[in-house]
């Protein structure tokens, strides 16, 4: 009998409130910026950049040319651009994904997402991360950065159709010092890996690790 009295309280004291009220900002041309603290339901536009300040929460974050930014502290559903980077700051949690075409994706130290990280062109970087659906790219550098943990491992692919003339760069992948993928990394094209001592991955096919013990990897 008293869940049914408060049950009513609750929900009406849900719709009061200004912080969960519905807030979408769509753009066709121009950037956007999410003010600190507040909530938002989808930040969209098509011709611009996305700058979301820290401790933002937020369901779709999408551009299509333009970078996304994300402050310490944001939340959000799903993070995506087709032509732009995509940089996390501290302790960011994403529920789904981390999506760029042609733009570069990284993550802070203390971040957790709860989907997959996806390039084509562009390269990842992970910090102190928690990712849940593992990395996939086809022209990317992958750095699993110090204290990383990836589930779901890596891969990458090789493209369909290559119009280059000039020879394919041999891509680099770093698992760094405390690194953790669990899952396979699996190359489809040829690359340079190298695992660090203190590092534990999953079976890896289509490149043969090179291992090192300093901080950061040897230069090609």
């Amino acid at each position: 009998m008293k869940q049914n009295h408060l049950a009513p309280l609750l929900l009406l004291a849900l719709a009061a409130s200004p912080a969960l009220a519905s807030n979408d900002i769509s753009k066709v041309n121009g950037s956007i910026h999410a003010e600190a603290g507040q909530q938002y339901r989808d930040l969209e536009t098509v011709n611009g950049s996305i700058k979301v300040a820290e401790g933002v929460q937020a369901r779709q974050i999408e551009t299509v040319n333009g970078s996304v930014t994300l402050g310490d502290r944001v939340h959000a559903h799903s993070v995506e651009t087709v032509n732009g980077d995509i940089r996390l700051g501290r302790d960011v949690v994403i529920t789904d994904d981390l999506e760029s075409v042609n733009g570069s994706v990284f993550t802070d130290q203390g971040s957790r997402i709860g989907g997959s990280i996806e390039t084509v062109n562009g390269n990842i970087g992970l910090v102190r991360t928690e990712l849940a659906r593992g990395i996939e790219t086809i022209n990317g550098d992958i750095t699993v950065g110090i204290g990383s943990h990836v589930r779901g491992g890596v891969k990458v692919r090789k493209a369909k159709v290559n119009l280059s003339l000039t020879p394919q760069r041999k891509q680099r992948v770093i698992v760094g010092p405390g690194a953790v993928v669990d899952g396979p990394l699996d190359f489809e094209r040829e690359v340079v890996l190298y695992v660090h001592a203190s590092a534990k991955v999953g079976p890896i096919s289509g490149a043969t690790a090179q291992r090192y013990e300093t901080d950061t990897a040897p230069r090609d």
